[in-house]
């Protein structure tokens, strides 16, 4: 007759199995830590026509690029801010051949703001054809669009004259900007009608796209505010925060300067614009060449850095020393955006109570466009700008 086990022993056999099987579970402390969200991505290519006619129109953009990435930078989804990247082309231009559409790639996209904007200040006009269709298909294949049917890809193509020259037909490009989940937009420089006539609106037919047009001669609107002077105050606070690192980083700190001198030779109202975007952290980063960027992204990038590269004041700094000056410049830093932002606050509600007070308005503009259209389209991809 097989013997019986005792209490004592069963009950030990009992919890001896479960801890064995707790044995077996995975350790809690070695679970990998839960993966960040990945940020939306909003991804712009603008295609600008630089033939002759179209010196109002380089302009415009010029002016436009802070306003657009401005309206961008407050947008959310879900709490996270969006990854925003910018592509550049011209087309129109003789010099560029025949064979490539006349058509040039400025940039590819890029979160580099300030290389953008000097980009735009260095288009030129000349003479020549404009292949709408061509431009727009070379976007569409050439550039890196994301492929997450979440991110809002979209492509502003403004010009004149008839949108069907070319070789490349629009619906070649039509059907590349559906299979890849990319909105088209056209903007004609001039009368509404004639656009149509010249068949801009099929170009909007491209991925639930839309047609407008603008007067690309209209004059950049220079409201002064009370705000203007302490926000340029505050601009030259905030470039003092910066620290060159690696081969381009004092090229780059010297681009900053430059990118800030050309938008304040437009006008007050357009440098204005250019330094709320530098004041809001989630648009205007420069990790590439800036320590302090580069230490907010990796923590521990200090003892990366090749000192060697660093400005003559800190490069016989311990790595310990230099920590906590980048860490008093990125307090140094985050006090002046606030104060930024807090101004611009007041200086966006300045300009709407006297906004049209001075002269009546001119028109559409790339500007005005631009931003109603980017504000109607990311809804459809749950980005919230407030």
């Amino acid at each position: 007759m097989p013997s019986l086990l005792k209490p004592a022993a069963f009950v030990f056999l009992i919890f001896g199995s479960l801890a064995t099987l707790d044995s077996l579970k995975p350790d809690a402390a070695a679970q990998p830590a839960p993966a960040r969200p990945v940020p939306p991505k909003i991804q712009v290519a603008v295609l600008l026509d630089v033939s002759n006619s179209m010196d109002g129109l380089i302009e415009q953009a010029k002016a436009q690029l802070w306003n657009m990435v401005s309206v961008m930078g407050r947008a959310q989804c879900g709490g996270v801010p969006p990854a925003i990247e910018i592509a550049l082309y011209e087309y129109g231009r003789p010099a560029n051949g025949v064979k490539d559409g006349y058509i040039r790639q400025i940039n590819a996209f890029t979160s580099d703001l300030d290389q953008v904007s000097q980009n735009l200040f260095g288009l030129q006009t000349s003479g020549g054809d404009e292949y709408c269709g061509h431009v727009m298909y070379t976007s569409l294949t050439q550039l890196g669009w994301d492929a997450a049917p979440s991110s809002y890809k979209v492509i502003f193509i403004a010009g004149n004259e008839d949108f069907l020259q070319g070789s490349v037909s629009w619906t070649s490009a039509c059907t590349e900007a559906k299979r890849k989940g990319v909105i088209v937009n056209t903007i004609y420089c001039g009368d509404k009608l004639l656009g149509i006539r010249e068949h801009w609106k099929l170009g909007s037919e491209c991925g639930g796209g839309s047609y407008t047009h603008i007067n690309q001669d209209a004059t950049i609107e220079d409201i002064p505010t009370p705000y203007d002077s302490t926000l340029f105050v505050l601009n030259d606070r905030l470039n003092g925060t910066y620290i060159a690192y690696g081969a381009s980083g004092y090229i780059n700190f010297e681009k900053q300067a430059k990118v800030d001198q050309l938008n304040m030779g437009m006008n007050k109202s357009v440098a204005a614009k250019r330094v709320a975007v530098k004041g809001n952290s989630q648009v205007y980063g420069n990790s590439s060449w800036d320590l302090v960027d580069a230490t907010r992204s990796d923590s521990l990038y200090i003892a990366k850095v090749d000192l060697a590269t660093l400005p003559d004041s800190l490069k016989n700094k311990s790595r310990t020393e230099l920590q906590q000056i980048v860490k008093a410049k990125q307090g140094e830093r985050s006090l002046i955006q606030q104060e930024i932002a807090v101004l611009n606050t007041k200086r966006d509600a300045y300009i709407a109570a006297n906004k049209g007070k001075t002269a009546p308005p001119e028109g559409q503009t790339l500007e005005s466009e631009i931003e109603r259209i980017i504000k109607e389209q990311a809804r459809r991809f749950n980005l919230i700008i407030r």
